[in-house]
């Protein structure tokens, strides 16, 4: 395309910055060439000069000059493996919900959210099989770890990709996690404050308490137990450090069931539960980005925290969040 175009901005570019729009839709036209021409009147919004950090609005029309190379988009990010029917099958049977803003799924245990060393399946790979009819790649907008289950969001376009990240960022979003931990809680309900750092541990990702640490706070409440054994713990995590729930219920005393990285040999139960991570991601609670208000997403146990849960006799259709404001 060497011509100049008249570009109609679309709803999904909707209150973005014009430099910004031009980064999405020419990532190959570098930042200096754009406000070259934008200073010499080249780039017009609905036929006026522009500069870069003025809004567009959707209906607004863009001349864009003649680009040359710049024109040509980048080459596609996405995998290069193509996706089996039953990979496609796969992906699609974790919907939770789905509109033209968002998609929640329900992550399986034991997928990662991104690729890694060694790591051939993880959904960052997946996300073309949940375009459905939208012209867009779903965007990862936050992570869960790879053994931890439950729902997760995607922005189905790119303005409600940053909305969502953005209600993440603010702190807008109300998470609900599900743990079954060893031992139970003398103190019911309470607040766990740490500071927290990476260990300086090559090829393990650990996170430590640390003086000079990030700061990190979660609210904890007592669901269950099934005696001295175990319990069922309902966590609210205020702020989004690596491992954090898992560090915080180790350094309670009351390690994850299924967590040897952080509780050692005492974090499994003998008998028939499972020795996989007892950690789920239950509810989200967010603003919609297309601003219809606040909705809230579940996802149902994974198959080893249902049996677990199941075997101790709790009842998680009696449910009733004891973190619930109000």
């Amino acid at each position: 395309m060497s011509g100049v175009q008249n570009v109609t901005v679309h709803r999904d570019d909707d209150g973005i910055r014009i430099d910004r729009w031009f980064k999405r839709h020419y990532p190959l036209l570098n930042f200096g060439r754009l406000q070259k021409m934008m200073r010499k009147g080249e780039v017009r919004l609905d036929s006026k000069r522009v500069k870069g950090d003025e809004r567009i609005e959707e209906g607004q029309v863009i001349r864009v000059p003649p680009l040359g190379d710049a024109a040509n988009e980048l080459p596609d990010r996405a995998p290069k493996r193509r996706m089996t029917d039953a990979e496609i099958a796969e992906a699609q049977s974790w919907v939770l919900y789905r509109d033209d803003d968002v998609i929640a799924i329900n992550k399986p245990a034991g997928l990662p959210t991104q690729g890694g060393t060694g790591q051939t399946k993880h959904l960052d790979g997946m996300l073309d099989a949940l375009r459905f009819d939208s012209p867009h790649r779903p965007r990862l907008v936050h992570r869960l770890d790879k053994d931890t289950s439950g729902v997760l969001l995607l922005g189905r376009s790119p303005n409600a990709a940053a909305a969502l990240a953005n209600a993440f960022k603010t702190k807008e979003t109300d998470k609900r996690y599900w743990a079954l931990v060893m031992g139970c809680p003398k103190q019911r309900d309470g607040r766990i404050i740490l500071k927290m750092s990476k260990a300086p541990i090559k090829g393990n990702e650990r996170m430590v308490v640390s003086s000079d640490g990030q700061h990190s706070l979660t609210d904890y409440a007592v669901v269950d137990n099934a005696g001295a054994q175990a319990a069922w713990l309902a966590l609210k995590p205020h702020t989004g450090r690596t491992h954090q729930l898992r560090l915080h219920c180790a350094e309670m005393e009351h390690p994850i069931v299924g967590d040897g990285k952080y509780g050692g040999a005492e974090a499994f139960l003998s008998g028939a539960i499972s020795k996989k991570l007892h950690l789920h991601s239950q509810s989200v609670s967010f603003p919609h980005p297309a601003g219809s208000g606040r909705m809230t997403v579940t996802a149902p146990l994974s198959q080893h925290m249902a049996a677990s849960f199941e075997m101790l006799g709790f009842g998680v259709e009696f449910y009733e969040d004891p973190l619930a404001e109000g």
